[in-house]
């Protein structure tokens, strides 16, 4: 069965992800690339390798995103999988069941600081990454909007929606669900570790201690991460576009403030396309 660690690109997967990872897969704490190993991610080639023949195309993979978790699961052992697949039904074509499903944990960031770092992850405009954010979407598909603007294309083909509908399509059912907020991680790590540990405790086993909790946070704080990753440590940034090198995958973080955004008719639009969803959560202010 598996435990989805979904969200939006640029929301703080790779962070919780780093966090699970050290909580469940190693004895003491502290977190090292390799552990992100341990989660991989969905959908990727290997699993539909034997199901499918042209991963060009996404009628084709929709139709076996149940298969393909179905073979995931045959020795009925909990794992983790991280994606930013939208829980969409298409043509009748879900993405996951409740056989297949275990629970959720689904991290959410505010869309206006998200925004940034779509920028700077895929090398947009702001403008173009507010289109990307408001347009419904296959990343790699080429009569899409990003295609044309990343160089670094996933291996498989990933529905992401518009970011509410991704927000909506894994927080509708509150079963089986923990929601994490981003700016929570970085106030107060604390906390949202203890949330995650007494959620994750529901479905499996792990040891933890004091110690333990201490050096998961210290060895998974954005800082720690960063340096890490200036070290050469972090493989999964995408190059950069027409240069050598990597993009920063840890860039800004916590100083990534839409507040310090000079374009504020950008701001303005993600308020209104998503306030329902950013008042649900907070980031706006209830009428």
């Amino acid at each position: 069965m598996i435990i989805w660690i979904a969200s939006y690109p640029k929301s703080g997967n790779t962070w919780l992800r780093s966090i699970i990872s050290a909580l469940v897969y190693s004895d003491d704490g502290i977190f090292d690339f390799k552990l992100l190993k341990k989660i991989r991610q969905f959908p990727e080639k290997i699993y539909f390798k034997d199901l499918i023949k042209d991963f060009s195309n996404f009628d084709e993979i929709k139709k076996n995103w149940i298969f393909a978790q179905d073979k995931i699961n045959l020795d009925n052992k909990i794992k983790f999988f991280k994606t930013h697949q939208g829980k969409y039904t298409v043509d009748g074509d879900d993405f996951t069941n409740n056989i297949n499903t275990r629970a959720v944990i689904y991290v959410v960031r505010d869309p206006r600081n998200v925004i940034n770092s779509i920028s700077n992850h895929y090398s947009l405009s702001v403008e173009n990454s507010l289109k990307f954010m408001l347009s419904p979407k296959l990343i790699g598909n080429s009569k899409n909007f990003e295609e044309s603007f990343m160089d670094n294309k996933p291996s498989m083909f990933t529905l992401l929606g518009k970011w509410n509908d991704h927000y909506r399509s894994w927080t509708r059912n509150k079963k089986n669900l923990l929601l994490i907020k981003y700016e929570n991680l970085i106030r107060d790590p604390k906390i949202e570790m203890d949330k995650i540990i007494h959620f994750l405790n529901k479905y499996l086993k792990f040891d933890t201690s004091i110690e333990k909790n201490k050096n998961i946070i210290e060895t998974t704080s954005f800082e720690y991460l960063k340096k890490l990753e200036g070290k050469g440590l972090f493989k999964e940034a995408p190059l950069k576009k027409n240069t050598a090198g990597r993009v920063k995958f840890f860039n800004l973080g916590p100083k990534n403030q839409w507040s310090k955004e000079s374009n504020q008719e950008i701001i303005k639009s993600i308020e209104k396309n998503f306030s329902t969803e950013m008042r649900e959560l907070g980031y706006l202010k209830q009428i």
